[in-house]
């Protein structure tokens, strides 16, 4: 059995990672990933275990990191051979993650607030005589307590 047998050519690899040939060579280039294996004709190789490195890259994407605060991150986590230093480079990357994911969760509570206090107003809003409009500054100031309309209202009256 070939060792390339246990490998996904970059093709297979890319639609098992959702994702595309020309960001796959792009992480290569920036660092971000490394195929375990070339052909003799260059193609490249991926490991299964390849596709969990795709998928901590798109989940620290999704927390707002740009592609080279995921490289600064994940710095040769794969090629470190002192036990002791790989280790305390993937618990730093862990703690990193999780401090991100904190902070999103801040963020995102924040923002379900702001949605629960909108809601309340649009409430108050359905009962009231005056309409949205541009005659009346889409209610900005609320006629009825004078007071600015939550930004998510304001939005999208």
């Amino acid at each position: 059995m070939s060792p390339l047998s246990k490998l996904h050519k970059i093709g297979a690899f890319a639609k098992l990672a959702k994702t595309n040939l020309r960001t796959l060579r792009y992480y290569e280039e920036v660092g971000l990933l490394r195929p375990a294996a070339r052909s003799s004709g260059g193609f490249r190789y991926y490991r299964d275990t390849d596709l969990n490195r795709i998928r901590l890259i798109h989940s620290l994407q999704e927390l707002g990191l740009t592609l080279e605060e995921i490289g600064s991150s994940l710095e040769n986590t794969r090629e470190i051979e002192d036990r002791k230093e790989k280790f305390s480079k993937v618990h730093a990357a862990l703690g990193a993650h999780s401090e991100l994911i904190a902070s999103r969760l801040t963020l995102l509570e924040a923002q379900k607030a702001e949605i629960e206090l909108a809601r309340k107003k649009l409430e108050q809003c359905e009962h009231c005589e005056s309409f949205p409009s541009l005659e009346n500054n889409y209610c900005e100031p609320c006629e009825v307590d004078g007071q600015r309309l939550p930004n998510l209202i304001s939005g999208l009256f």
